[in-house]
């Protein structure tokens, strides 16, 4: 017989282990039914519509905005209107119009700029003060925190939000009212602007505000800022109404801006990009800007050149490469296939063996090119570019007559198109025929270089104005400083001509320039950071697509070491830019170097003989990446939709900080955190573009920029798994 409490000892074990089992497994169904990856999670997009006078809207100051089934009740000029189902916007008859703020009330004999009710208490904003009134008593509040009191004027905004939060905009700042207790914002905190005229609030205990010059969202302490043409049909605000769904309706001075959040996931979002560039920026394969030929309006959208078709169909192509390494689409196959179709058309259609041209254009291109660039004006530029080259026709015909080509080609397309090679190369090419076409372009692109000197030479038989890469043009009053970048670009580009051909005299090319002329040595100050006049932002897009070939296909752990150091002294300078491209560049390149020091891949007593400390060193300052990896994910999300380039200043704002370096213009600057405004709120629509100018534009309206802006940083990011689980 079996003791009794031994039945139960086994009895309770088993239902100890059976739960433990459950309890496993529950935590693991859970884990896979809410993780996802990160081109399938949603976040919201916010995306602007406009209605101006196009829309039926009288051409006049909006005088308020109510919200009646989620639809809003526009009033202009004593008549209301409400959008219909096409779109456009109709006089209407409010069964019951909502009571419009009294301006002629008083308190104290003080005109009121703004009330609200809160807490049984009736609220006033004056031009000197604000006031909490009761039946017993009229107070006046002078607010005050840690940092600041303040004696208000000009209080124009006020409003409770969701979470019954006292808030109000003033010529001090903005105020919130939170239990008693208030916290005050100023630029110093992030508050962009503080000339208000109204407010609303939100339903997720968010609060807008309205200004002579955009709107200002306020959530949990931070602050965004939405005005130019990409937000607003024009920057005066003059009154707001939120949805219960969160859409906020602006009314200005001339129309109104409907600004939705609609849930999007980063796949969705490259979807769209995808069609925006094969709808309206493929030109017979190549990818640029386009032109619009009215200004804002994306329906009057037609093909233009750049003086980069080159570089930006190589990046689009790159872009296409790692969505095909990711997601095994043929689709994206196909169009990393035709990018490099058409960059290496670009070297076959010039008549020098390995020059490629900038640009590709049919013979009736409906542009007079050559008289652009004639010889007047060629001469009128060498006067104040004394490098300027005087080439004549600047696009000469190709061999068959059917074409033009622009020469005069420079470092950028280089840059793009070796930047590319290899990584089409290792992700797209996979059958010979592909694979031989790689080799025979970047072979005979090096070789002309290598020919002529470590030179870009025209089909006159002389040197490009941007292509010198010599040891002479390094040693002169007019490449001094470009030899850092140079240097480190050709030895980029002879280690991925080395990796493509698996020829070893491009190695033996590259000890040569390290050996006699230290290019090895100048590739360790890959970018000028000063004077002002020498730091120019598309260097810094030529040097991170450069050090990713020039990183990523070098195997000598000397040299890897002076490249990690060289990556670094180029990223510090950009680090605050908040562009996703270039974070994902150094991200990569520094995860590797981390794999190689845990690999004990530098552990050498052979390395640097003349200084042993030299090692161990760059493996311990630099074994990590040292950006801020979230940024990448964030500003992928903030990345609008709408590319056109629009003007947007920005130097007027309370929460920036101007660059005061010696030489540098007034309109440079960062957020008071220390980075680059945030994407949306600054006009850039292009990877090789400043973060810290102020009043950047792109075409004022009248171009639409490329998609890869987006494709090429997101798709990178993934398939080097720096976003995402």
């Amino acid at each position: 017989m079996i003791p009794s409490y031994g039945i139960n000892q086994n009895f309770n074990l088993l239902r100890i282990h059976f739960m433990r089992l459950l309890l496993l497994l529950l935590i693991l169904f859970s884990n896979q039914a809410i993780s996802q990856p990160i081109g399938k999670s949603v976040f919201n997009q916010q995306i602007a519509t406009q209605f101006t006078n196009q829309d039926n809207l009288p051409e006049q100051a909006v005088n308020s905005i109510t919200i009646a089934n989620e639809l809003p009740i526009v009033r202009i000029a004593g008549k209301s209107y409400s959008p219909s189902n096409d779109g456009k916007w109709t006089e209407t008859v409010e069964k019951q119009p909502s009571a419009l703020q009294n301006k002629t009330m008083k308190v104290l004999d003080k005109p009121v700029l703004s009330f609200v009710d809160y807490n049984s208490i009736k609220v006033y904003g004056t031009q000197d003060g604000l006031y909490f009134v009761t039946n017993k008593k009229v107070e006046q509040i002078f607010p005050s925190d840690a940092n600041y009191s303040w004696s208000l004027r000009n209080v124009n905004a006020l409003v409770v939000d969701s979470k019954n939060r006292l808030w109000f905009g003033s010529q001090e700042g903005v105020g919130c009212l939170e239990n008693g207790q208030w916290k005050l914002y100023t630029g110093k905190e992030g508050l962009p602007y503080n000339k208000f005229t109204c407010a609303a609030a939100g339903p997720d205990g968010g609060v807008w505000f309205g200004t002579e010059r955009g709107a200002i969202y306020a959530h949990e302490g931070q602050f965004g800022y939405r005005a130019s043409k990409r937000w607003l049909p024009n920057d005066y605000v003059t009154s707001l109404a939120v949805s219960k769904a969160g859409t906020i309706w602006i009314g200005t001075k001339n129309g109104v801006s409907r600004i939705e959040n609609k849930p999007y996931t980063l796949d969705e979002k490259a979807d769209y990009f995808t069609k925006q560039v094969e709808e309206r920026h493929n030109r017979i394969g190549f990818i640029a800007q386009s032109e619009l030929t009215k200004q804002f309006d994306i329906t009057t959208s037609q093909f233009a050149i750049s003086d980069n078709d080159g570089m930006y169909t190589a990046m689009y192509g790159a872009a296409q490469a790692f969505r095909y390494a990711v997601t095994k689409d043929l689709e994206a196959k196909r169009f990393a296939n035709r990018s490099f179709q058409a960059c290496k058309w670009l070297s076959d259609i010039t008549p020098e063996k390995g020059f490629p041209a900038r640009v590709i254009i049919p013979i009736d291109w409906h542009e007079p090119v050559n008289e652009q660039y004639s010889i007047a004006y060629n001469e009128k530029r060498q006067i104040t570019d004394p490098q300027w080259k005087s080439i004549f026709p600047r696009f000469p015909k190709s061999e068959d007559g059917k074409y033009r080509y622009k020469c005069d080609t420079s470092s950028d397309e280089l840059a793009a198109h070796f930047f590319y090679y290899g990584i089409y190369y290792d992700l797209v090419a996979e059958t010979e025929q592909e694979k031989s076409d790689v080799r025979q372009v970047v072979g005979d692109m090096m070789d002309h270089l290598i020919r002529h000197g470590y030179k870009l030479v025209d089909y006159d038989g002389k040197v490009t104005r941007w292509g010198d890469f010599s040891p002479e043009y390094f040693n002169s009053v007019y490449g001094y400083d470009q030899r850092g970048l140079n240097a480190m670009m050709m030895l980029s580009f002879l280690n991925v001509t080395k990796h493509i051909t698996g020829d070893k005299k491009y190695d033996e090319a590259a000890d040569m320039l390290r050996e006699k002329y230290n290019y090895d040595i100048y590739a360790l100050h890959p970018k000028e950071y000063f004077p002002a006049e020498n730091v120019v932002p598309w260097d810094n897009n030529l040097c991170l697509m450069s050090l990713y070939g020039l990183i990523k296909y070098e195997t000598n752990p000397e040299l890897l070491l002076m490249y990690r150091q060289s990556l670094e002294n180029a990223w510090l300078h950009i680090s605050k830019q908040k562009n996703p491209f270039w974070d994902a560049i150094y991200q990569s390149l520094a995860n590797d170097f981390t794999k190689l020091v845990d690999k004990n891949y530098f552990n050498r007593k052979d390395l640097f003989p003349e200084n042993h400390l030299y090692a161990p060193n760059v493996t311990k300052t630099y074994y990590k990446a040292a950006n801020k990896p979230e940024f990448i994910l964030d500003n992928l999300q903030k990345i609008p939709l709408d590319l056109i380039g629009y003007s947007m200043p920005n130097t007027h704002r309370l929460d920036i900080v101007l660059d005061n370096s010696p030489g540098q213009s007034e309109e440079k600057g960062w957020h008071f955190d220390g980075y680059a405004l945030p994407v949306d709120e600054r006009g850039h629509v292009r990877q090789d573009r400043d973060g810290f100018d102020l009043n950047l534009t792109e075409g004022n309206g009248y171009s639409e920029h490329e998609g890869t802006f987006f494709l090429l940083p997101y798709y990178m990011a993934v398939h080097q798994k720096l976003i995402g689980n």
